[in-house]
């Protein structure tokens, strides 16, 4: 099995990219909301550690926001609970999938993290700055405090290009971005 490992800035359109390669996809974002809705072991342990901002099951959104906003440590509390969390969904899935001949993980923070190893095949999607910017405006819950948060968390974009085996261009139209990915998986089927 090969493992794609999807890179790129905060709303380059590395989900619309993962998805593009029609092969099984973890993406790591839907995870954190599954597990906010529905894993009360999380809840509990994060209610124990920001009683003054998690009220109720399904943890709401909003919860996490203002602990991020009113205090970056919280981010880092939240992170430390909810990362293991992930790692072992993430671990679920490569043992489901562990027949196909090539997976994708969508993870925002897989280098920072250390989820990958020497045999993943790393992409790294890049896109405009300001297609990114208007993008992430249109979000509903987007907060420009919030993304310098996660911001700061993320190695330079520098080094991500550097790691990156390959880098797609997404211009955020379906059939460039299409090309791009058949060319890749063809070349990774070899």
């Amino acid at each position: 099995m090969k493992k794609i490992g999807i890179l790129g800035d905060i709303g380059s359109g590395k989900t619309f990219v993962a998805k593009k390669f029609d092969c099984p996809v973890f993406v790591a974002d839907d995870e954190v909301s599954k597990i906010y809705s529905k894993n009360k072991f999380f809840f509990n342990k994060l209610k124990k550690k920001l009683p003054k901002y998690i009220k109720s099951f399904p943890i709401k959104k909003k919860e996490i926001i203002s602990a991020i906003l009113e205090n970056k440590n919280n981010l880092k509390k939240i992170t430390n609970i909810i990362h293991p969390i992930v790692r072992k969904e993430m671990s679920k899935f490569l043992i489901k999938n562990k027949k196909k001949k090539i997976v994708v993980l969508d993870i925002p923070l897989l280098l920072e993290n250390k989820l990958h190893d020497k045999k993943f095949i790393l992409i790294y999607i890049d896109a405009n700055k300001k297609n990114i910017m208007k993008r992430l405006h249109k979000r509903k819950n987007f907060d420009l405090k919030i993304f310098k948060s996660f911001k700061k968390l993320q190695l330079p974009i520098k080094i991500k290009k550097k790691k990156a085996n390959y880098i797609i261009k997404n211009n955020f139209k379906n059939n460039f971005v299409l090309k791009r990915v058949n060319t890749i998986k063809k070349d990774l089927l070899k």
